[in-house]
Formats: structure tokens, sequence, C-alpha cells
């Protein structure tokens, strides 16, 4: 993505319901988050001032919530969920990469889960 800055929120664990099974369904499990916002920070870098750039606190409070209090079937769904909610938090959020893991959730790995690329337009068109 061209001239634009990325804003990293790494190894975001939170606990919550995602999977198909009777068990996952039942007892909450560790999700592990990694985003990449993508946004032009020149004009914060330019004025020193916190309106003028991303606030990724309110993004990764916003993600925070919805895994607590979600519970899809798939990591397809809370990792498309998750961007909308992170292109809601911000409109200079132009495009998000997000990974969601499900750490231990298949023996003999350390950890399973699912990377996505989303641009603005394609979710909030």
């Amino acid at each position: 993505m061209d001239n634009l800055d990325r804003i990293l929120i790494r190894n975001l664990m939170v606990r919550g319901i995602v999977g198909i099974n009777p068990e996952e369904r039942a007892n909450r499990q560790d999700i592990l988050v990694n985003a990449t916002l993508w946004a032009d920070t020149r004009a914060a870098g330019a004025s020193d001032h916190i309106e003028d750039t991303v606030n990724y606190r309110s993004a990764a409070k916003a993600m925070i919530a919805h895994i607590e209090n979600g519970a899809p079937y798939l990591v397809e769904r809370l990792a498309a969920d998750l961007v909308r909610i992170c292109f809601v938090s911000d409109e200079r959020i132009r495009a998000v990469e997000l990974t969601v893991e499900k750490p231990g959730a298949v023996r003999f790995a350390q950890s399973v889960g699912l990377t996505i690329l989303r641009r603005r337009e394609e979710v909030l068109p």
C-alpha cells in the first residue's frame, strides 16, 4: 500500500468462544490477534497531536469487547468482524491485515489461524 504507514497491534490475547465443536461452544479459549492498520501518519508526525493519528487503543478495546461477547462459529467470521471494527474505529484506516489464531487447537501444532487483508472500500463501500 503505497504512501501508507503501518500501525501494529501485536499478540492481543483474549478469551472467547469460537468454533463448531460442542466443547468450543461451551468453554472459552485463548484467541490471539495480530493486526496491521494501514494509515497515513504524516499529519501526526508533523503536529505531535493525538487527534491527528489513529487511536490504536480504541481499535484494540473494541476488538477485545467483540471477542469476549461474540461467539462466531468460524475464525473467518471473527476475522471479518474484527477488520470491520478496525475500520469503524477510525476513518483514516485505509486497509487492515489481521491474523486470528487459536493456540493449541490442533494436536502437535502450536497454533492454527487465518490471515486476511482488506481495504476499506471492500468492507465499507
